[in-house]
């Protein structure tokens, strides 16, 4: 234990609070996953709709995700996750609603799926940029309160697509989204008691003078500092190559098979790994180097991504699953990590906004990509395609010295 850990009485409720509130809301996230493309899918059977979807629910993410730190730092963290949440349930219930009324279409469904992923990156901004205020509160260090949030944001991930999978079996896709909404409810209460230094609204002379300018504020500090770049730019890469992999290419394979059991499987044994390798994290970070860490984690996920492409049984596909979460696990406290020691106070939450963003940039452009090549060539082609460029940027990234930064002392400019 440090010395940071002893120095001040610890009140740990707000980090319960805080990772509450993640668990339930990124559970409803975790549920909508395996629930929106099986939704189109039992319509259409078609891979490039589900991809349409897919996209839909993602490229509202990185315009949203862009400015939704500056909301943050305008209005106020506490009060921008509760109404990112409640906005959140109301478009997840919205779904079933429409199903049972109206009628569903693939043009709706995208619609909703679009409308209810531009609330969630103003949530996950705002409660991210009061980790640091929950760590002092705690009384621990970054590298512990990092690890603990991270393998809980994968313990919802974890359980999300299981529930999905079940539900989806048990009471129907649409049925399914009354839990996802239930989900966002669960974290606008445990919010609702949350109390924490500078969670609420900001003070007028740091915030930022408008969305625009303050948006432009987080882009340019994100882009002049070169850890805090080189991370966003690998961060892209591998989400536009790895979510397809996700959100389509599995989804279709099992929809194949007729297995929605088995699609949920896989993606808890993902999450299984993640929670292990995020929580395996805090105690291995005063040990080993943050940059072999990140190095490892892209090396072997390109690798695993490959074996998987072969498309092996189901045991060694959820073993290559574990694989990958288990060492793409610290990947998020580290990230987190250069984040928070490298961005003012002020200007938090509009720099966990810009990092947030570049990671969904190339989302919808690898999810629209992946239906129409699945439909064309056929998914184990698609798969290949998708993963051998993740294990040559896991080998190229041997050569970036900026990543030794990572290891260095802290620095915010």
């Amino acid at each position: 234990m440090t010395a940071t850990e002893t120095a001040a009485p610890r009140r740990l409720g707000p980090l319960v609070l805080l990772n509450l509130a993640t668990l339930f809301s990124a559970t409803g996230n975790g549920i909508a996953i395996v629930v929106l493309p099986w939704l189109v899918l039992e319509r259409t059977g078609r891979a490039s709709d589900a991809a349409v979807v897919a996209g839909a629910a993602t490229l509202p993410l990185l315009l949203s995700s862009l400015f939704a730190g500056t909301v943050v730092d305008l209005f106020g963290r506490r009060r921008t996750s509760i109404i990112s949440d409640c906005l959140s349930a109301l478009s997840a219930a919205a779904i079933p609603i429409v199903a049972n009324t109206a009628g569903l279409s693939v043009l709706v469904i995208a619609v909703l799926a679009a409308v209810g992923a531009a609330f969630d990156p103003a949530g996950i901004a705002a409660r991210e940029s009061m980790l640091p205020a929950a760590t002092t509160s705690a009384g621990w260090s970054l590298d512990r309160m990092n690890s603990l949030y991270e393998a809980n944001y994968n313990v919802a991930y974890l359980v999300g697509p299981g529930i999905g999978g079940v539900l989806i079996a048990t009471v129907g896709a649409e049925n399914t989204l009354w839990v996802t909404a239930l989900g966002f409810v669960l974290s606008i209460v445990t919010i609702t008691f949350l109390r924490l230094e500078n969670a609420g609204r900001p003070d007028a002379s740091s915030a930022p003078t408008s969305l625009w300018r303050g948006t432009v504020e987080g882009l340019k500090f994100v882009w002049h500092n070169r850890l805090l770049r080189t991370i966003a730019l690998v961060d892209m890469a591998v989400v536009a190559l790895y979510l397809p992999v996700e959100s389509v290419v599995f989804p279709v394979y099992f929809t194949e098979l007729d297995k929605p059991a088995q699609l949920g499987s896989v993606l808890m044994a993902l999450s299984v790994g993640g929670v292990v390798g995020a929580l395996a994290y805090g105690p291995l970070s005063p040990f080993v180097s943050r940059r072999v860490i990140m190095l490892v984690a892209v090396i072997v996920l390109g690798a695993a991504m490959v074996a998987m492409a072969f498309l092996p049984p189901l045991w060694a596909i959820l073993a290559l699953a574990l694989l990958q979460g288990l060492v793409f696990g610290p990947v998020g406290p580290i990230a987190n990590y250069a984040m928070q020691t490298r961005s003012p106070e002020h200007m938090r939450g509009r720099i966990t906004g810009v990092m947030t963003s570049t990671a969904y940039a190339a989302g919808p452009l690898g999810y629209l990509l992946a239906g129409p090549m699945i439909d064309a060539w056929g998914i184990q082609p698609t798969f290949f395609v998708l993963a051998v460029p993740v294990l040559v940027l896991g080998i190229a990234c041997c050569a970036f010295p900026v990543l030794k930064e990572l290891d260095a002392p802290a620095t915010v400019s």
